[in-house]
């Protein structure tokens, strides 16, 4: 059995940060694993133009604790109203890494995102033009459909003719949670189409959330599915496959607003992501296609450079998940998943 593993810094290509108080109470976490992040905007107000981004990455850098080296990589919010040559300058001016589309409703602070993806036609064909990535929440917002099967209709009705449409546009379904994610993603050129896996939907199945009562610790969006299609991601996440990459989508929210009557979705795993992904690549015995799943596939598919730093991590005793992180706004609780995790960060 491997003891220590030593690979290049990873990276988390979807995180929140949130702002302010939040921002400052969680950015360290994200910042001591990974060298970059691609930072969500789903802000209130939404970051929806380059100008928006540009601030926000400075006040993410203002926040960020001494002796910390991270790279935040900005993306700006689709909206009906989008301006595909605000949104193409920023890209090629290195503000902007990539487009995210909110279908509108879908999750968290979506409401101004996209009504029909008709609307923002021509921003995906300057996108495309441009080589820019398109980030994707991938859920339908149908009251008709039920909430398990949002993600495998999105794909469907929405994400395959729109790819269809724009055969050049670059893709990333963002933390898939189905078979037919995975088999989707797989029958594309990964050049063209990846996605990321979270630690918690690797981890988790639908059970999680109503083991003995409510767990509204364990809800986010997309909901965790059934025990097949977590498996299907392991496989996925664990074959080493250049679609598939790290993304954690660690989603701060205070317990107030999770344990509520209307509780906001979102788990919040930056501290304990990489001891999560580890559990799972060595129960799936793939520590060693675990670096390309970390470190290589995703800035593959960014066109980016592997770090040159290191991480190295060591397998101890068990340690149990840091419970909260305390902020001015109020505790956030941290992932604790159903694993004994063995893994720790001892060099980077």
């Amino acid at each position: 059995m491997n003891e220590r593993l030593t690979i290049p810094r990873p990276d988390d290509w979807h995180v929140h940060l949130r702002d302010e108080a939040l921002l400052a109470a969680v950015l360290g976490d994200t910042a001591r694993h990974f060298a970059r992040a691609i930072v969500m905007p789903n802000l209130r107000p939404p970051v929806a133009d380059t100008a928006a981004a540009r601030a926000y990455r400075e006040r993410i850098l203002a926040a960020l604790p001494e002796g910390l080296a991270f790279t935040p990589l900005m993306t700006a919010y689709l909206t009906d109203n989008t301006d595909p040559d605000d949104l193409v300058g920023g890209y090629r001016d290195g503000v902007l890494t990539a487009a995210k589309l909110y279908p509108a409703g879908a999750t968290t602070n979506s409401d101004a995102g996209v009504t029909d993806i008709s609307h923002i036609d021509a921003v995906l064909a300057a996108m495309a033009d441009a080589g820019m990535p398109l980030l994707v929440h991938g859920e339908v917002v149908d009251g008709a459909i039920d909430i398990f099967d949002r993600e495998a209709v999105f794909i469907e009705q929405v994400l395959a003719p729109l790819r269809a449409r724009h055969p050049a546009l670059r893709v990333v379904l963002e933390h898939i949670t189905t078979a037919q994610a995975v088999d989707y993603v797989r029958s594309a050129d990964p050049a063209l189409l990846g996605a990321t896996i979270t630690p918690h939907h690797l981890a988790i199945n639908r059970n999680a959330i109503f083991q003995g009562g409510i767990r509204p610790h364990m809800y986010c969006l997309p909901v965790a599915k059934r025990e097949h299609h977590r498996q299907a991601l392991v496989a996925a996440a664990c074959s080493g496959d250049a679609h598939f990459f790290l993304g954690t989508d660690s989603a701060p929210h205070t317990v107030d607003n999770k344990e509520s009557a209307c509780g906001c979705a979102g788990i919040y795993n930056s501290p304990t992501a990489l001891a999560t992904y580890l559990a799972v690549f060595e129960q799936a015995g793939a520590l060693d296609r675990f670096e390309a799943f970390a470190s290589r596939n995703g800035p593959r598919f960014y066109g980016l450079p592997v770090n040159a730093a290191t991480v190295t991590l060591e397998r101890t005793e068990p340690t149990a998940a840091d419970g909260v992180r305390h902020s001015a706004e109020g505790d956030i609780c941290v992932f604790a998943p159903p694993l004994a995790l063995h893994w720790q960060v001892v060099a980077a």
